[in-house]
This record gives structure tokens, sequence and C-alpha cells, in this order.
């Protein structure tokens, strides 16, 4: 550790308690979250995958900080005077109980919060051939991460976490991790916003209801990949600050998984079918005269989005004679 370096013990208090804000602020929104899921719903129309997924990723975030704050109490108070080299060398102590089972704790965390980004991904393209990159780096994450967890629970206690037998998976998790998250979220992003640019002309100047949820989707990547990066950041330049960043990486990922599960049910809504006439009109000094309009083939492609427990569709059309292109909210 260099002069400037966040001493351990320091570090370890640090992260608990910012940690615990942003669990607090986790719990508030896991509670927007489950009203998302069921409200006005029955319970054969919620959407079962996604509502366990969000307990799970609150219960790991409330078992982590639970471990953080026992492992706090043992360092600080527990074994204060009875540890070889006090707080600090407890705190740096890689193979620690409760080090290694937060650890745990926060892969399973991440490999739960990639494979949801996975799965929307899936949802959106209805392709299995599109996430075969994003499944891949998940396979990476999986393999690093429990290979990193393995080899500090076998390390002996004057082992350093930048020692370099641990770098090496350590680093190929962040990177799997955030190339995992930033492929999926990209390419969700990507197929929300060439739907919006084919429909946007047939949408008769009516407002657009997917796009801010493509704003959300993006927000809580971009929320998610910057903690990530700084973790990252932190562990190749060997601070100390990269054990801060790991615990808050924990409630980050719920946060970031709820907001867009409330931003969809909020845009469910607001939402409305655009009005589109079967006749064009033209006013010519002030009289209304009515033009048939003339057939049209419409070729829409299909957007899904199974998130909570409705689906914003847009049908494929095609017809000899003009039909009115919908957007429709299905129940």
């Amino acid at each position: 550790m260099t002069s400037n370096d966040i001493p351990f013990d320091t570090g370890a208090l640090m992260s608990t308690v910012l940690e615990g804000i942003l669990y607090g602020f986790s719990v508030l929104m896991f509670m927007g979250t489950m009203w998302s899921l069921t409200y006005k719903q029955h319970v054969r129309d919620i959407n079962r995958p996604i509502f366990i997924v969000a307990i799970l990723l609150l219960l790991l975030s409330t078992v982590h900080i639970i471990v953080n704050i026992i492992r706090v109490e043992d360092g600080l108070v527990k074994y204060r005077d009875t540890y070889p080299g006090g707080p600090r060398a407890f705190f740096a102590d890689v193979s620690e109980e409760t080090y290694v089972i937060k650890h745990a704790l926060y892969v399973l965390q991440t490999l739960l919060a990639d494979g949801v980004v996975i799965y929307r991904c899936y949802v959106v393209w209805q392709s299995v051939w599109v996430i075969i990159l994003p499944s891949m780096l998940w396979c990476s994450v999986a393999v690093t991460g429990v290979t990193a967890v393995y080899s500090v629970s076998q390390s002996s206690s004057s082992t350093s976490v930048f020692a370099q037998d641990l770098a090496m998976w350590i680093m190929g998790f962040f990177i799997s991790t955030i190339a995992a998250n930033a492929s999926g979220s990209g390419l969700i992003a990507y197929r929300i916003w060439t739907i919006e640019r084919n429909i946007a002309r047939l949408r008769a100047g009516s407002k657009s209801t997917m796009m801010p949820i493509m704003h959300v989707l993006m927000d809580a990547a971009v929320l998610y990949s910057v903690a990530l990066f700084t973790a990252l950041v932190c562990y190749v330049c060997s601070n100390n600050g990269d054990f801060i960043m790991v615990d808050l990486a924990v409630p980050i990922i719920s946060i970031a998984f709820y907001m867009v599960l409330i931003r969809i049910a909020v845009n469910r809504q607001h939402n409305y079918l655009p009005n589109v006439g079967t006749n064009a009109e033209t006013r010519q000094s002030g009289n209304v005269q009515q033009y048939p309009m003339q057939p049209l083939q419409v070729h829409i492609s299909q957007f899904t989005s199974s998130d909570n427990t409705s689906a914003h569709e847009i049908g494929n059309e095609r017809s000899s004679g003009w039909r009115s292109p919908t957007w429709t909210l299905v129940k």
C-alpha cells in the first residue's frame, strides 16, 4: 500500500457506509418495481422470471451488506486487539471468510444482472444468433469470477489481492462483465432506435413511446459500466479504492435493473395509440377537401419487451389496401 492509498480499515468502513446508503435507495426502487410488476395485473399475467430476478437481486444485496457489517464489526471490534497486525491486517487478508463470502455474492449478483441483459436482448431481437457474443462473454464472466473467488479462498493470509496469480482472473472478470453489459445494452438500444426510425414517418406526429425506455436502458448501462470501469482502473493501479467500488457495485446493479422496470411501467401507463385517419384532408380557402388514400403496403418489424407484465408490440402488416398501422399495448 502506497503512502497516499486508502488504509484497509478506513476503506472497509467507508464502503460499508456508502453501500448502506445505496442499499436503502435500492430497497425503495425494489418497492417501485414490485408495484410496476403487479399494479392492475392478474396473478397469471405477472412476469414470473423477472419477478423472481428482482427478489433475488434484493436478497443478494441484503446478504452482502449484512456480511459487510459483520466484517467491519469483526475487524474493528471483535478481533481488534487479537488479530496479528490489527484491523488493517484483518481487512487486508483476502483469505478471511467474510471477504470470500461477500465477493462470491458479488459474482452471483453480476451473473444474474448480465443474464437479464442478455435475456432482454433476445426478447428484443427474437434471434439466438444475436446473443451469441453476449452469451460467450457471460460464460467468461462465470469462469473468471468463480476461479477468482476460489483462488482467493485458497490463498494465504499474506497474499495480496493484487498478486499476479489473482490479477489475471480478477481483471478478466471485470473486462468480461463490462463487455457483456455494453454489447447487450448496445444491441437493445440499436434495435429500438432502428424500429423508431422505420415507423417515424407513419406516426403522424404522435409522440414516441419507446425512446424514453431506450434512454433509461442506456442510463442504466452507463451507470453500471462506469462503476465497473472505476473498479477496474483502481485495481490496475493497485489502489485500495477497488474494494470500495466492488462493494458499491452490488446495490448499483440492483438500482440499474429496477430503474428500467419502473420506467417501462410508467411508459405503459402513459401509452396511447397513434391515430391515423383513412382520409387526407387539405384546407384551401377555408374549405375542407377530402382525398382518398392510395393503397399502401406496410412492412413493420416486431418489437417485444417482456421485462414486465406487458409487451409493446409493433405488428407485421401486409395488405393490398391501406390499413392503419397500430402500436398496441398487449395485456
